[in-house]
């Protein structure tokens, strides 16, 4: 492995488990063994290191936000769509762990941040728009657009969550609460079957 994804694998590993403000290039240097110069010379500063990370975080993600909008899709893909996003989230969340420091202390990653979200919502929308076009959903645009937020805000924040009560952030809760907040806006037969396929998949 290259000594530059060296470092981003060892930040990122460092990142989530301390927090991004709580690690220093330093440390990140002294963790892989290599001299601080050595590290400058790919990253002058954790500022590089972070929008870096943030990069690769966007191209990882970039395939499941560009869903193909005429493929016929089942039910149980909505769902693995999302349990994918809510582990690409996972493996980077110390990007989320306290969003708003960091994008105010770096305005790049900010714009990114938005873009990339703005992107997540357009994705959330096409893909109740599917189901509704599929007759599954009853509630109208509003209710859709309210709906999409809710989405939105339970992927960002909801394994953070998790962690400050006390609890393992479970990749597979998040994707619950994501079901059970689509399921009353899906018509009977549709809800029910999305409430069963909830409940096993929390299960499991």
């Amino acid at each position: 492995m290259k000594t530059r994804d060296r470092i981003l694998q060892c930040a990122l590993q460092l990142f989530n488990e301390q927090g991004e403000p709580n690690v220093s290039t330093l440390e990140i240097a002294t963790e892989l063994g290599i001299s601080p110069g050595n590290l400058y010379y790919h990253f002058h500063g954790k500022e590089p290191l972070v929008l870096a990370l943030f990069e690769r975080f966007q191209e990882e993600l970039a395939p499941l936000l560009d869903p193909p909008t005429e493929a016929s899709l089942e039910t149980e893909d909505y769902w693995l769509f999302l349990h994918l996003i809510v582990e690409r989230l996972a493996h980077y969340r110390f990007l989320f762990q306290d969003l708003s420091n960091l994008a105010g202390r770096l305005p790049k990653l900010a714009r990114g941040m938005r873009t990339w979200l703005n992107t997540l919502k357009r994705t959330l929308a096409t893909l109740l728009a599917q189901l509704k076009s599929e007759g599954q959903v009853n509630s109208g645009i509003e209710s859709l657009g309210q709906l999409v937020d809710q989405i939105t805000l339970t992927l960002l924040f909801s394994l953070d969550y998790q962690r400050i009560l006390g609890h393992e952030g479970e990749v597979k809760l998040v994707v619950y609460q994501v079901m059970m907040l689509v399921a009353p806006h899906l018509h009977d037969e549709a809800r029910e079957g999305a409430e069963r396929i909830a409940q096993s998949y929390l299960a499991d």
